[in-house]
């Protein structure tokens, strides 16, 4: 069946209801959303309502823990000042507009979600908070697929949509040592994919239209979307709630934007 997945709303209802529109003409079967649906974007109460009205099945995004736990729950510092300073004023704004019943619907959200050999999550199967890039260690990334029992693993929280490969083939791991028995272990591994699906509501590879993937379970077909919206009527109520106004600019560009950091020691690695 032909399933849709989803990331990184951050309160953007315009994005998200052109993205629900387009996976409806996609004829998708079944919808999955890898969380972040508050944070950044002028309209979290429309976004997680709208969710919950459609019974989308949902992961925990780190916006989301936050808003329930508290801020920066994972303990990683900002890249500098004004970062940090836009950042509470964003959570504690959110905290505060956001209702107690989707409060409560944000607490209960799952670290992950599974279907037959796909798993999908924010971060990674480590952490909420974990950044899968594109150039991660080969190794590495296909320890994340393999330590979640799947063959295809589906994340987001980098906004930058991608499709990656990873071709083991026979691994061969020698273990050798001071007083212990030298070992070999053997073991194959089928073809692994990463698939990050990007961001609907604040894309960040260069711009604005929100992203998310169309995948086929019977032929493993990837389609990663590209969906045009008013992002201008996002823009202007971001500005309008009182949100900082980087948060518009940034989203009309489809870029990141941080400032140097004060010190680079204590910039957020997860």
């Amino acid at each position: 069946m032909k399933i849709a997945v989803m990331s990184c709303i951050h309160g953007n209802y315009e994005a998200l209801d052109a993205v629900l529109l387009d996976i409806d003409q996609q004829k998708a079967e079944k919808i999955f959303c890898l969380g972040d649906l508050v944070g950044y974007g002028p309209y979290p109460n429309a976004v997680v309502t709208q969710i919950r009205s459609l019974d989308i099945p949902t992961c925990a995004g780190c916006w989301d823990e936050d808003i329930v736990e508290g801020l920066n729950s994972c303990e990683c510092s900002y890249p500098s000042l004004l970062a940090e300073k836009r950042g509470k004023l964003a959570h504690e704004w959110t905290h505060q507009e956001l209702h107690s019943e989707n409060r409560d619907f944000l607490a209960q959200l799952p670290h992950g979600l599974n279907l037959d050999n796909l798993v999908f999550f924010h971060g990674s199967p480590q952490s909420n908070h974990e950044y899968l890039l594109p150039e991660l260690d080969a190794f590495a990334a296909l320890e994340r697929v393999i330590s979640a029992d799947a063959d295809v693993l589906f994340c987001g929280h980098t906004h930058v949509p991608y499709i990656r490969n990873l071709e083991a083939g026979s691994l061969q791991v020698w273990v050798e040592g001071v007083g212990i028995d030298s070992k070999e272990i053997k073991f194959s591994a089928p073809l692994k994919r990463i698939i990050n699906v990007g961001s609907v509501g604040e894309p960040r590879h260069g711009r604005p239209n929100a992203t998310y993937v169309i995948y086929d379970t019977d032929t493993q077909e990837v389609s990663l979307r590209e969906v045009p919206y008013n992002y201008q009527k996002t823009c202007a109520a971001i500005i309008e709630k009182g949100l900082p106004a980087i948060f518009a600019w940034r989203l009309a560009q489809g870029l990141e934007y941080a400032e140097r950091a004060d010190d680079p020691t204590h910039v957020c690695t997860r």
